[in-house]
């Protein structure tokens, strides 16, 4: 037997000092901000047991469409999802093992500052950090960046990325990208944090927000490059005006002195992972928009995470609204899901009060067969909650203007829920190491809890407009499940199975905070794991659900580790799951956000159905102090965010811990990879 490999790093989830400091705001360093006395999963399943049939009975799930069957009965086991068709290229290359979609040779774990493919696969570089993309933008000159030119260049630390088609434009496609944060140490030879200058600070506001950038393709490979000046092109940024809708539009709790209305923001902050919906726009989380905003106070502060003192960017000294002595209701105005139609290059972004607000890591809609929308979410905190919503209108099909114009009120009406789950196992089974319970599995049951509808709140002693101003207090109130950092979610396409990655919970186990239950069997959860969610009836709309653990992340020597009971001697060791994606296959693709096996981040692909369920296999690896965002994952092409490359602490802009991707002697630059085959086919056929 090979040794475990080795744990890394003194930060939670395996990150440097320096992303801990700028992208969240030192969260993990942080008291917790549920105080809550809510129960957390393992505190109710002692009551569980005798209930067990019959959660097994109400959660069959009927999928005609996929030929699925209960979540985890025999059918959905040896269900294999339908071979597609390969493109014809050059010549084959010997085909590797694995379920379709998965036949690549898996890529070991390295700490090689580049980002490392499998063995037949080609990449290059779409686009980087202050790459021109509106007309009139100037080439990126690190040593002479100013605001004007960051707001019509590529921002930085691209996150969540969509690929949408570009009709009528052959081999061209829509692509957009979140900008998650700002690492200003990187950015500017000679930075001060103590006293930055209000240049600084503004090329920081220009860097943060949203591009959309139209990218060609090249025949006979799937490389990407950006269109400049593509009539689509845009920038989003910390100063851009966005529109707030929905219920809570027009609150008192939105209203500041610079908008007494309470319905226009200017910008959108942290923008993590997101999700496109079937109407063909995107949507984009606020997620650590705490951080931003200098001398909270109130209760509500407390519980988002907004501290007392000054921030770390300072900010605050260059717009009063960054200060919550002066405008105490600007934070209320961030935390939000952001619409954008990237087909129209005139309009406001919205950001959709009735999905609520709190740290928003992602937000992926499907449709209940009637046609209406429901957005899964999670709130990225050490024990916050998990949410769904639920329109009460449909989406009309087709491109017409009244159609797309329907289609941009659909998240606007609807119920906002909370999730609270069960375990089927006694609570003596948990003892923190990780080991199965006696049935062999972590499953159990669940509710949806409504919070508000509309104008009407289901949460006692709260308003509506406090329900989603105040979601976290209003999951507080009605007993939802404390989780173990809920991010990226995403409702599978073929079965619609729902899986959230749960990133890490270093805190799960210590004194005075929860021990292990079934939906987080370990203490001190450095690798986090993978929940699939199956809802009652597969109603998307219904208030109840099934649930199982379909990974339990780690080294595979590591006997707490589970891979659904495929062989762990034939699997990747895989770390701290933070985004997801689909392929047509069926296979979930998983990046990865602070490994703590001694490897870089990197991004995965796994079986969720047929007798290889559970197959995990590494695709790629990102370069040294890099994270693996934003996974796309089309027929013929893989997409990634390499995440502030370089990231390491110590590093600065004369100090570089990394050469990517330009070499030597060239500033680091966070950019957006494509990855396809040489040999023309398909990815992992």
């Amino acid at each position: 037997m090979r040794e475990l490999l080795p744990l890394i790093g003194s930060h939670p989830g395996g990150r440097s000092a320096l992303t801990c400091l700028y992208r969240c705001g030192d969260a993990c360093f942080q008291a917790v901000p549920n105080t809550s006395d809510n129960e957390y999963a393992g505190d109710i399943i002692a009551g569980a047991l005798s209930r067990r049939s019959m959660m097994r009975a109400a959660a069959v799930v009927t999928v005609a469409a996929a030929g699925t069957a209960a979540l985890g009965g025999p059918a959905a086991q040896r269900a294999e999802a339908a071979p597609l068709a390969g493109r014809p290229g050059g010549r084959p290359r010997p085909t590797p093992p694995g379920a379709r979609g998965l036949r690549f040779a898996a890529v070991a774990p390295n700490k090689d500052d580049r980002v490392t493919i499998p063995e037949g696969y080609g990449q290059n570089v779409v686009i980087r950090w202050g790459e021109p993309i509106l007309r009139g933008a100037p080439a990126f000159d690190p040593e002479k960046q100013s605001a004007k030119a960051q707001a019509g260049q590529f921002g930085y630390n691209n996150d969540f990325l969509s690929l949408l088609p570009l009709p009528g434009e052959r081999g061209r496609q829509v692509l957009v990208a979140n900008h998650e944060y700002t690492d200003e140490i990187l950015m500017f030879r000679g930075y001060d944090p103590a006293a930055p200058t209000r240049a600084q600070v503004e090329i920081a506001w220009a860097a943060h927000g949203l591009s959309v950038v139209v990218v060609q393709e090249e025949d006979r490979t799937g490389r990407l490059a950006p269109v400049g000046r593509h009539p689509l092109n845009r920038r989003l940024t910390a100063t851009s005006v966005f529109q707030v809708t929905g219920p809570a539009a027009g609150s008192p709790l939105l209203r500041t002195s610079a908008d007494r209305t309470g319905r226009k923001v200017l910008g959108t902050l942290n923008n993590c992972a997101g999700g496109t919906t079937p109407w063909g726009t995107t949507l984009h989380g606020e997620e650590n928009f705490n951080q931003y905003f200098a001398n909270g106070s109130s209760d509500t502060d407390k519980r988002y995470g907004i501290g007392t003192a000054g921030t770390e960017r300072k900010w605050e000294r260059f717009d009063k609204r960054f200060d919550l002595a002066q405008e105490p209701n600007e934070a209320h105005r961030f935390g939000w899901v952001v619409e954008l139609d990237p087909y129209d290059p005139d309009s406001t972004p919205r950001k959709r009060t009735a999905l609520g607000r709190f740290k928003h890591e992602a937000a992926q809609p499907r449709l209940t067969s009637d046609g209406r929308p429901v957005v899964y979410m999670g709130d990225d905190e050490r024990f916050d909650y998990f949410y769904k919503f639920v329109s009460s209108k449909r989406m009309r099909k087709g491109g017409s203007r009244a159609a797309r114009e329907h289609n941009l009120t659909l998240l606007d009406e609807g119920t906002l829920y909370v999730a609270k789950l069960t375990g089927d196992s006694p609570a003596t089974e948990f003892d923190g190491t990780g080991r199965l319970p006696s049935d062999g599995e972590f499953d159990g049951s669940g509710v949806w809890i409504p919070l508000a509808t509309g104008t009407t709140s289901h949460v006692p002693g709260m308003t509506a407009e406090e329900v989603y101003v105040f979601t976290r207090l209003a999951g507080d109130k009605v007993g939802a499940t404390k989780m173990d950092r809920p991010e990226d979610v995403e409702p599978s396409p073929r079965t619609g199975r729902v899986y959230v990655a749960l990133t890490n919970n270093t805190d799960r186990g210590k004194a005075g905070k929860a021990g292990a239950d079934e939906a987080n069997p370990r203490n001190a959860n450095k690798h986090g794991q993978i929940l699939e969610l199956a809802e009652h009836w597969d109603d998307p709309a219904g208030d109840g659900f099934a649930w199982r653990l379909f990974l339990v992340a780690g080294d595979p020597e590591d006997p707490s580790t589970y891979f659904s009971g495929f062989p762990k001697e034939k699997v990747s060791p895989i770390s701290c799951p933070d985004n997801v994606a689909f392929d047509d296959h069926g296979n979930l693709w998983i990046s990865t956000d602070g490994n703590q096996l001694g490897s870089h981040d990197g991004l995965f692909g796994v079986a969720t159905q047929g007798e290889r369920r559970g197959e995990l296999k590494q695709f790629l690896t990102v370069p040294t102090g890099a994270e693996t965002c934003g996974p796309v994952i089309q027929d013929r092409r893989v997409l990634v965010a390499v995440q502030h490359p370089g990231e390491v602490d110590g590093a600065s802009v004369d100090k570089p811990a990394s050469a990517w991707p330009d070499g030597p002697g060239r500033i680091v630059r966070p950019s957006v990879v494509a990855v396809w085959r040489k040999d023309g086919h398909d990815i992992g056929v």
